[in-house]
């Protein structure tokens, strides 16, 4: 038999159109014109550098490979290493009853930004997958490429992203709408079914506890299956959820039905990580300012729709009503494209690639020039430059490497872990009691709200909740307070580029702290609503930036599972604020409440003094 080498082309029992018969030798330009064609015909190449799926055989220089997709089937099969006999240019006799064609060539191909000689071996060939050998001495060192956020600085914000923050906002509005709600169910909740005020802070309490596991879920679920999957299931499950809370039929299917809202209203968060990695990093906190303008509003939309509402009809039609906006979000699922920073995390870079270029057709911009790679960084809890001698990798759509175990879909634990990590510990941590406080002062600012609303002030726990005047001042006051979070968004959208993400946060709590102050003991209802404002602009403006600092503190990889995490600790919170903001305040404990407030808005502040990161200006890996 006779032997194969390296250099010549010889092809053995071929099948298909293109058959030789047995023995006889290709010219050597025929064969470069065929590798030409077959090129043409495919539809991606993915360069990738990584050891194979076993260990890596000697003689491979680089360990370079290129996996070739064919176009019917769009998914690679496995590629399997050339044997190092074919990889160093020695001889190797076929082996008796492999069966397996065997084709050995050397073509010019073209990729974006380079040219390379390959060494095509069709002797792995499976299911149509060609394996490409890419020689180390053949290739171009100064290989044009591009990361994501190269792409995104030169696209910059245009008419791509503002379809984009606008899906997302809006699913933003519904999220706050079901959560201002609150503020309105839970007296006529106790006036309908004559309930304690301990069973109307209980409603409030299961919405954050379903908040907590919902968070947990759909950050899972977004981190391992698509950004895209997390918005759609949270979606339509909040929707669901929140029809059916509104055919409750006695007050435990109410409360277990609030619960599971909750866990729909958990995945917000995923609205946040999904926008943000589209967004430029050069004006990101701005456009998260932005985004939380969405929030504002929907609170704003639901004081509104309480006071027409409520006083014509009941509260069960402002469940409904409530609930409508996600339900909308629906039918337009189909339009949302998936986040290319996550598909270049899963190594599908192919349609990272695709969802780029349709972002630029959109913007009316193009691409840099050059092949689209994954830089590999992890995020440490302190500011660190990359060497020079790190380099930008270009990967495969199944490239195995240990910086993505945490993409596996064996489970959450390995995320759990790389949050838990030395490098990103301390902001971790500090970011779980961040969010337990901001979440704590904030939803407890709008119970605060209803309780020191008009002749509602009043400390006994048996007060009926009238239908008149008592309801138009909570309206009033409600309304007004919502209001108040476009002065903190404003302000917050100043100093965030400007002044820090951390020296916002850290400035706004403590703000916050001194409009609470006079409140430890009574004041009149204008200087009563005047301090909730204050107060709620600063919550909100402090809760904005930590909503934008957490995905930027996290990589990619376990980006949506930390925020998610973090959002489930300060779900806490929102679960602990009920008892104080209702409970002790109808027990006649309003100072004891309002202290608490303070020492927690107070500890947050300084938490936020020691985050290890400034993440301003900072690149999202």
């Amino acid at each position: 038999m006779r032997p194969v080498r390296s250099r010549d082309v010889t092809q053995r029992r071929r099948r298909g159109p293109h058959r030789l018969a047995p023995g006889r030798q290709a010219p050597h330009g025929h064969a470069t014109r065929a590798a030409s064609c077959l090129f043409h015909f495919l539809v991606s190449v993915h360069v990738a550098i990584c050891p194979p799926p076993s260990s890596p055989p000697a003689g491979w220089p680089g360990d370079l490979r290129i996996a070739l997709l064919r176009a019917p089937h769009h998914h690679q099969a496995p590629a399997f290493p050339l044997p190092p006999s074919q990889a160093g240019g020695q001889e190797e006799e076929e082996e008796p009853g492999a069966g397996v064609p065997a084709c050995q060539c050397r073509a010019a191909v073209a990729l974006p930004g380079s040219t390379y000689r390959l060494s095509v071996s069709s002797t792995a060939t499976l299911a149509g997958s060609l394996l490409v050998q890419l020689e180390a001495s053949d290739c171009d060192a100064n290989m044009a490429t591009y990361t994501t956020d190269d792409a995104l600085t030169r696209m910059g914000f245009g008419r791509f992203q503002a379809l984009v923050l606008v899906y997302a906002g809006m699913g933003w509005v519904a999220e706050a709408m079901e959560l201002m709600l609150l503020s309105f169910l839970g007296p006529f909740i106790r006036e309908e079914w004559n309930v304690s005020s301990d069973s109307e802070s209980l409603l409030s309490s299961v919405v954050f506890a379903g908040m907590l596991l919902g968070a947990c879920v759909w950050g899972f679920l977004s981190d391992n299956y698509g950004r895209r999957t997390g918005l759609f299931f949270s979606t339509l499950f909040t929707s669901v959820m929140g029809f059916l809370s509104a055919l409750s039929p006695n007050y435990l299917c109410l409360v277990a039905l609030r619960f599971l809202v909750g866990v729909g209203v958990g995945g917000s968060h995923v609205f946040i990580s999904w926008f943000l990695e589209f967004v430029p990093a050069q004006n990101r906190g701005t456009w998260m300012v932005i985004f939380s303008f969405f929030w504002t509003f929907g609170t704003i939309l639901e004081a509104s729709l309480a006071w027409v509402v409520l006083p014509a009809l009941n509260w069960r039609w402002l469940l409904v009503l409530t609930a409508l906006p996600c339900f909308l979000l629906i039918p337009f699922f189909g339009l949302t494209p998936e986040s290319p920073r996550y598909l270049c995390v899963q190594n599908r870079m192919s349609d990272a690639t695709a969802v780029l270029e349709r972002m630029a057709n959109a913007n009316q911009s193009d691409l840099p020039p050059g092949v689209l790679v994954y830089h590999r960084e992890t995020k440490v809890d302190h500011d660190s430059t990359a060497s020079a001698s790190e380099c930008l990798l270009p990967v495969t759509e199944k490239e195995c490497t240990a910086d993505n175990a945490v993409n596996s879909k064996s489970g959450s634990l390995p995320a759990l872990r790389m949050l838990l990590s030395r490098n990103l510990l301390r902001s971790t941590l500090l970011l779980w009691f961040v969010f337990y406080a901001n979440s704590f002062a904030y939803y407890g600012l709008v119970l605060l709200t209803s309780q020191l609303s008009g002749a509602n002030r009043s400390c006994a726990s048996d007060v009926t909740f009238g239908l008149h005047q008592n309801d138009t001042n909570l309206y009033k006051d409600t309304f007004i307070t919502s209001l108040a979070e476009i002065p903190g968004l404003i302000l917050s959208a100043v100093l965030v580029d400007w002044f820090g993400r951390k020296a916002t946060m850290w400035s706004m709590m403590f703000a916050c702290c001194a409009f609470l102050g006079p409140l430890i003991h009574n004041q009149n209802e204008l200087l009563t609503t005047a301090l909730l404002f204050g107060a709620r602009a600063c919550a909100m403006g402090s809760f904005t930036v930590l909503c934008l600092y957490a995905p930027e503190v996290y990589p990619t990889s376990v980006r949506s599972t930390g925020a998610g995490i973090a959002t489930a600790i300060g779900r806490i919170g929102g679960v602990v604020c009920p008892i104080v903001a209702v409970a002790m305040l109808r027990s006649c404990h309003q100072m004891e409440a309002l202290i608490v407030f303070e020492v927690v808005l107070c500890l947050a502040g300084v938490a936020c003094m020691f985050f290890p990161v400034e993440t301003k200006g900072r690149g999202m890996d």
